[in-house]
């Protein structure tokens, strides 16, 4: 599979190998790692990846993908799918940036290329969501075209969806 390209960013699909470094937090040969990657959030989903390729088989192109800058091939943070759709066409996405990569547009450029190539592998609708305090990333969701459809004591929800 292909990198997903933004005028800024490439979104670089992890395979299984690159998902036993991020879990450990030990970057390859050659990698270059921005300050503060893999965060603890990383780890997990690059966890929860390896054992969905265990269970199932690697779930490409609906995986985790690297946030790479394209002028220096930093990975800065990384987004991706829970999993692959389900009977109604839905996933659930997720993302996160190091500190130092945020507040500059990175993870609303990399949501928005996310969310078209949901569309255009013919996802219905992907569900995301936030802490109630965490603003920025709620901003991401709706900057990117996502809109709050439901909130709980500690959550925000957040949608997408297209018409079939």
């Amino acid at each position: 599979m292909t990198d997903l390209e933004t005028p800024r960013l490439f979104l670089h699909p992890m395979s299984p190998a690159d998902a036993e470094h991020v879990a450990a937090g030990a970057p390859p040969a050659g990698a270059r790692w921005a300050p503060g990657y893999p965060s603890p959030g990383e780890q997990g989903a690059a966890t929860r990846f390896l054992a969905t390729c265990a269970e199932n088989g690697d779930p490409s192109p609906f995986c985790s993908y690297e946030i790479r800058l394209r002028a220096e091939g930093v990975v800065i943070g990384g987004i991706g799918f829970h999993g692959a759709p389900d009977e109604r066409g839905s996933v659930t996405i997720g993302y996160g940036l190091v500190e130092s990569a945020r507040g500059q547009g990175y993870a609303s450029e990399a949501l928005r290329a996310l969310l078209r190539f949901a569309r255009e592998q013919g996802v219905a609708r992907v569900r995301g969501d936030a802490d109630s305090g965490n603003i920025p990333s709620q901003r991401v969701m709706t900057a990117a075209g996502m809109r709050l459809v439901n909130e709980d004591a500690s959550l925000k929800y957040y949608l997408a969806e297209w018409a079939a």
